[in-house]
């Protein structure tokens, strides 16, 4: 496994740490969460990864038999091509994206318990698993450098677990400053549930960038 392929891992896990939905509803816990905030939190988030965690060894184990397939595709000008052409449109589509609201309203206003947490990490996760681009690109690049098992499944739970850091922090530092979070919680809340295309538009622009560099040496 290549230092390089790392990186590039490394900085789309790092990409995904800003999912609109997981933030969202991370904050929304915080401020409005008065009793077991620690425990329901991390239930919501490691239910997230576990899921996340399985889609990718599905979507992973479905690569690998299709590249076992057409492994000598892969490298084909032809083809590298293609993935550059793609990483082109997703680049200069980012700077398209048009601007949209959402509200907070599809959160859960009463009523959480445990189970319900885990309901919530699933429902994220069926909800951006569609459009998690950094995920996909970092499962084919994975495939693409044929790493076996015991080296993709660390990697892989890895990236998991730092996707949940971000939110992992603003907890922590909830619980360290306290009332001094409230002001800047309740501007990210405002912020994720009125406008989710800059993010949107940020991750599309650099997973088109890495597709680009990626694909640039088979051409």
């Amino acid at each position: 496994m290549s230092t390089e392929l790392l990186w590039f891992i490394g900085g789309l896990s790092l990409l995904d740490t800003l999912s609109p939905a997981t933030l969202g509803v991370t904050v929304y816990l915080i401020l409005t969460e008065k009793k077991k905030l620690g425990s329901r939190l991390m239930i919501y988030l490691f239910t997230i990864v576990g899921c996340y965690f399985g889609a990718g060894v599905a979507i992973k184990l479905g690569f690998g038999f299709l590249f076992d397939m057409f492994s000598s595709f892969i490298q084909n000008r032809v083809v590298s091509w293609i993935i550059f052409s793609i990483g082109g449109i997703l680049f200069v589509w980012s700077f398209y994206v048009p601007k949209k609201k959402q509200t907070s309203g599809v959160l859960m206003k009463k009523g959480r318990t445990n189970s319900s947490m885990v309901m919530l990490g699933v429902t994220t996760t069926i909800v951006e698993i569609g459009t998690a681009l950094p995920y996909f690109t970092a499962i084919a690049l994975m495939t693409n450098s044929a790493l076996v098992w015991y080296e993709w499944i660390p990697v892989l739970l890895a990236y998991n677990i730092i996707m949940i850091l971000l939110p992992i922090l603003l907890y922590a530092l909830y619980i360290w400053v306290g009332s001094g979070m409230q002001k800047p919680l309740e501007y990210l809340q405002q912020y994720f549930s009125q406008n989710t295309s800059s993010v949107t538009s940020w991750v599309m622009c650099i997973v088109g960038l890495v597709l680009i560099f990626y694909s640039v040496d088979y051409l």
